[in-house]
């Protein structure tokens, strides 16, 4: 059994590859509106030239959904692999298949290859199971008291790549930084640190895996999970509460790079600060804001509360004229988007909390997997969908976002008894 004493060094490898894979998240969202957008200000961004303005940006909702739709496939199977034969190996595997992804994004924007880019997002999303592998290393390397500590130091994982992610994206794609920066190097940059982390996970990540467990291998256990959802009849509503959260705020996130674009003309450097503006709120939310609330209140008196100001401050955004003067035009954006990444910080992990307080300990892993893939799902919608009504109303995606949120809001209040149930699964 490995002890707590020995667990510094796998823990940041953890950490580190959860940061990295942030990291690479965050680096795509200021790049890939503009690589694809109908207003180019570097050559290298003009990927579809020709092509109408609509048509683009419905190439770049498919292109945006492509990662998560793959994940949603993908993740399950790294997963369950990884239960079986050991961490160490899957946890690599996903890596190289993210460094792969990175490179071929890279090439791609060098020779304009949509269709390249294309198998680059979905190749990096079908292997992009990382996070869950360094979730399960984390249980095999944690007991009761240490448990919270060691998820803790991933949280901050999480925050600190969203929040450096997008301002690398859009300082390192912006030849005004320095000239040889072009649309490819955030992605150069990415691989070379993921080349790394693979290197650190063979050199020094020892194996977690204490028990072999045989899960089923399934290219469709996500499919399944979404079926399990909606047999579990005391967690429907929770359920359903869940996916129209992450269905609204993924309608905001996904899109707002190009609502941003549209209005204001940002740039790939604007969008960078501006989403990383958005992660240090949701830090603070959630590091400082969250642990004084959960003393007073419950996970559920609290979405109650948070979740209808999402909904009520998104539509914020959409107060001001657009103006080509960015600064000016723009600058309400960032008193309103401190509300609204405060709101959404501290409403995720109480959602969870919810979730996970319905069913007894031994069902703790099937009902967070189920909630995983309805998570999952609702990402891969809202790119689609927002492509098509963006051609209608840039405002749209945002309006979308706010009903979707709302709507929630009004299943919670009006549907949702927080009452566990012994027979969950039968």
């Amino acid at each position: 059994m490995i002890k707590e004493k020995s667990n510094k060094s796998p823990l940041m490898i953890i950490f580190l590859t959860v940061f990295i894979n942030l990291l690479g998240v965050g680096i795509v969202i200021p790049v890939v509106a503009p690589l694809l957008n109908w207003t180019t200000y570097n050559a290298e961004f003009n990927m579809l030239e020709g092509v109408s303005k609509d048509s683009r940006v419905i190439i770049l909702g498919f292109l945006i959904a492509s990662f998560s739709i793959a994940q949603f496939f993908g993740a399950p199977i790294l997963g369950a692999l990884s239960d079986r034969y050991g961490r160490k190996k899957f946890l690599a595997l996903s890596i190289f298949g993210t460094l792969i992804g990175y490179l071929l994004f890279a090439y791609a924007i060098m020779i304009h290859d949509i269709y390249l880019l294309f198998f680059s997002r979905i190749l990096d999303g079908f292997t992009g199971g990382n996070i869950s592998i360094a979730f399960s290393a984390i249980s095999d390397l944690s007991d009761e008291k240490t448990k919270a500590k060691n998820f803790g130091m991933v949280g901050a994982a999480f925050g600190l790549g969203f929040i450096l992610g997008p301002y690398l994206g859009g300082k390192l794609s912006d030849p005004t930084v320095l000239s040889w920066f072009t649309a490819s190097t955030p992605f150069w940059f990415a691989a070379a640190l993921t080349a790394l982390n693979l290197v650190f996970v063979f050199a020094a990540f020892p194996e977690t895996l204490k028990k072999v467990n045989h899960t089923p291998v399934s290219l469709f256990t996500g499919v399944r999970n979404i079926g399990a959802a909606f047999k579990l009849v005391h967690l429907r509503t929770i359920f359903l509460v869940v996916f129209l959260l992450t269905l609204g705020w993924n309608f905001f996130t996904q899109f707002f790079s190009v609502f941003l674009i549209d209005k204001f003309n940002y740039t790939p450097q604007l969008i960078g600060e501006l989403f990383a503006y958005i992660g240090l709120w949701s830090v603070i939310a959630q590091g400082g804001i969250q642990r004084p609330l959960a003393k007073k209140y419950s996970p559920l008196g609290i979405i109650k509360v948070s979740a209808i100001l999402i909904g009520i401050s998104l539509p914020l955004l959409l107060l001001f004229p657009s103006s080509p003067q960015v600064p000016a035009s723009a600058s309400y954006l960032f008193y309103v988007l401190p509300f609204l990444s405060i709101f959404q910080g501290i409403t995720q992990p109480n959602v969870t909390a919810v979730v996970s307080s319905q069913v007894s300990e031994t069902e703790q892993g099937q009902i967070l997997g189920i909630n995983q893939s309805i998570q999952s799902l609702a990402m891969a919608i809202p790119p689609i969908v927002a492509a098509f009504i963006h051609t209608l109303h840039p405002s749209l995606p945002i309006i979308a976002a706010s009903g979707s949120t709302i709507l929630a809001w009004i299943i919670l209040v009006a549907f949702f008894k927080n009452k566990k149930e012994k027979q969950a699964f039968n």
